[in-house]
């Protein structure tokens, strides 16, 4: 099974920048989007490949928000966590099938200044807690929005203080998440060194100064299952680019 997370920074932006096409030449079988920044009815994406589409949208309009594509229906979805405090930027969709959960996630940025650092510590429990309690294996994917260690980003020593690099944000990511379960990235290639975020500023794209950011993160008991995991960085139309997950499931 082929399966593909991405962060387009604004759906409607992306869907002028070839985005059908994209998903037809990549042809997964599970297309799950971050930061959608729009409302429902703001989105219409004509693709046959997909005749499954799920929308969970923030009530602030033009903000957060994600999207599953999918070509199996599954057995029920599930739009944000059931916990009121967490569940108004539409951060988080769940879909179940028969033998394992598809999560995907947009993880709160802690903000210039970390102004939102402590409710960026207080929704990491709380996701980890809602995955856990999942009673199938299970596929989490989408920007965590934390670089996990210095080889996941360009340059650590000058961002130890910056959203997404903070001590605070690692040691959380891995205390709440990569404790419980496994980059599949990381796991397949421990040494290489890519990036799924960059910059619109300084031209960073451009020198390859970037920051793994997003993951495709899995059960233990899938760990064995896992075929691939890539980062496509060769695609473009958001400041990331897509990650991807092959997967024996």
């Amino acid at each position: 099974m082929k399966c593909i997370s991405w962060n387009v920074n604004g759906i409607r932006a992306v869907l002028k920048k070839d985005f059908v096409e994209i998903l037809y030449a990549l042809d997964a079988d599970i297309f799950c989007i971050q930061e959608t920044k729009a409302q429902p009815d703001q989105i219409e994406v004509d693709c046959e490949l997909y005749p499954y589409q799920y929308i969970n949208s923030a009530q602030k309009k033009g903000y957060s928000g994600t999207m599953i594509f999918c070509k199996e229906e599954p057995l029920s979805i599930r739009y944000g966590m059931n916990m009121e405090e967490h569940d108004t930027e539409g951060r988080v969709i769940t879909l179940e099938y028969p033998e394992y959960y598809v999560v995907t996630v947009y993880t709160p940025n802690s903000g210039d200044g970390l102004k939102r650092l402590d409710y960026r510590m207080e929704w990491d429990k709380a996701f980890s807690a809602y995955l856990k309690s999942l009673d199938k294996p299970v596929m989490a994917c989408g920007d965590f929005n934390v670089a996990n260690e210095e080889i996941d980003i360009k340059n650590p020593k000058t961002n130890h203080k910056n959203a997404g690099f903070t001590d605070e944000e690692r040691n959380s990511f891995k205390e709440n998440l990569l404790a419980y379960f496994v980059d599949t990235y990381r796991s397949l290639y421990p040494e290489k060194v890519e990036y799924s975020w960059w910059s619109y500023r300084f031209k960073a794209r451009e020198k390859n100064a970037g920051w793994r950011i997003d993951y495709w993160l899995v059960s233990p008991e899938l760990k064995d299952k896992i075929v691939d995991a890539k980062i496509l960085t060769d695609i473009y139309g958001s400041d990331h680019c897509p990650v991807q997950l092959d997967i024996e499931v």
